[in-house]
């Protein structure tokens, strides 16, 4: 497990192409520009390439030299619906849309790895590029699934990796076991009677209603859920009327559950139902609850978390490769990955204080030939036959 310094010496290439992935962000499943970036230089690298993989997916094939395992390395392409507010020099030219999330970043270290490894091919077994589209809660992973990803392409582990601000520049941390919670996200629209805003004993009112309801969606945790099995519900989204002196007919409210149990979500989707149920009743109104799961709980394979470490190590420094207890309540739909295939999914620590899915976001590009780097050697390390 080598630090590459070839791929320290294409630093400046790398930072290219992520600025200018960053440039021209896209939304899940319409990463029809970002996706036919990553086909062309794969081909280019003589890496076999399919595209079209859960719609926007591409995935390249490269086998090494000598026999051994097949390792699926994953990185995900899709932008956020926010508006960048930067001011970089290279910042979104598309508006509403920003690479928020460091998925630029992402794709581009899979990218480095890629190049590396054809350069370099006398490794063990087969290296397969998963670039993933939709990861923002659309669903990409399970795309590529349904569309015959681990048939067409078996692997025998699979790794990922994600950007982390919050974590020293360099810091590589992972979990074993369960890491990252499972999600519900869950819409509930209150069909009530409008009225006259003066004439409120006329109306079924859904924003009183719909404001009870987030009170007592409060009280599952604390009073449903054991207290030793962490689960969180936020609502979101709550939007109702449009004047000042209407009461409306609906309001809706929306938003997301997590936890680290499947016992968990469905009790608490059951208590949803079951409140919702108790206030159509106690107030003459119709409530339509919509309760979908969206991200699995992710769970590394502990000894493949130790592998992630081990390829870390020579990158970064024993030191800064940690081996955490911590529970994420973010979710990652690699986690549907790792429910087929064993692997594990560890974060990288990178320069700057502002958190994801903020408009202000920037991310290190620094941080890039390290992650290739990583990317790089668990394929070096994990290939060689068993």
């Amino acid at each position: 497990m080598p630090v590459i310094d070839e791929i320290a010496a294409y630093a400046d290439d790398l930072t290219a192409i992520r600025r200018d992935l960053h440039e021209h962000p896209e939304l899940g499943f319409e990463e029809v520009r970002t996706s036919g970036i990553v086909a062309e230089k794969l081909k280019s690298w003589g890496i076999e390439v399919t595209t079209g993989i859960g719609k926007t997916g591409v995935v390249g094939v490269l086998k090494g030299s000598k026999p051994g395992k097949t390792i699926g390395l994953r990185a995900d392409m899709d932008a956020l619906p926010i508006h960048e507010e930067t001011n970089l020099p290279y910042a979104s030219k598309t508006p509403g849309v920003m690479h928020a999330c460091g998925h630029d970043a992402h794709t581009t270290m899979l990218l480095g790895a890629a190049k590396y490894l054809s350069d370099h091919r006398d490794f063990a077994g087969t290296a397969v590029f998963i670039f993933q589209p939709a990861e923002e809660g659309l669903g990409g992973a399970r795309a590529m699934i349904a569309d015959g990803l681990f048939d067409r392409f078996p692997c025998d582990e699979i790794y990922g990796m994600h950007n982390a601000p919050h974590q020293s520049p360099d810091v590589v941390g992972i979990k074993q076991g369960k890491a990252m919670a499972g999600s519900d996200f869950f819409d509930i629209k209150i069909t009530g009677r409008g009225s006259h805003g003066a004439r409120p004993e006329g109306s079924l009112d859904p924003i009183v209603i719909a404001t009870n309801l987030v009170q007592q969606l409060q009280s599952i945790v604390s009073r449903n859920v054991p207290p030793t099995k962490p689960a969180v519900i936020s609502v979101t989204k709550l939007n109702a009327g449009a004047a000042y002196n209407v009461i409306p007919e609906t309001a809706t409210l929306g938003g997301t559950i997590r936890f680290f149990h499947s016992e968990v979500g469905k009790l608490i989707s059951e208590r949803i139902r079951a409140l919702c149920d108790g206030l159509a009743k106690g107030y003459g109104v119709e409530v339509q609850v919509d309760i979908r799961n969206v991200f699995d709980v992710l769970e590394n394979d502990p000894a493949l978390a130790d592998a992630v470490i081990r390829a870390a190590a020579p990158v970064v420094g024993e030191a800064k490769t940690e081996m955490t207890d911590e529970l994420v309540m973010g979710s990652e739909d690699f986690a549907d990955m790792l429910r087929i295939v064993p692997g594990a999914y560890c974060t990288v620590g990178h320069g700057g204080d502002v958190q994801l899915h903020n408009p202000a976001f920037v991310i290190d590009d620094a941080m890039l030939p390290v992650g290739s780097n990583i990317y790089a050697n668990l394929v070096i390390d994990r290939g060689v036959a068993a």
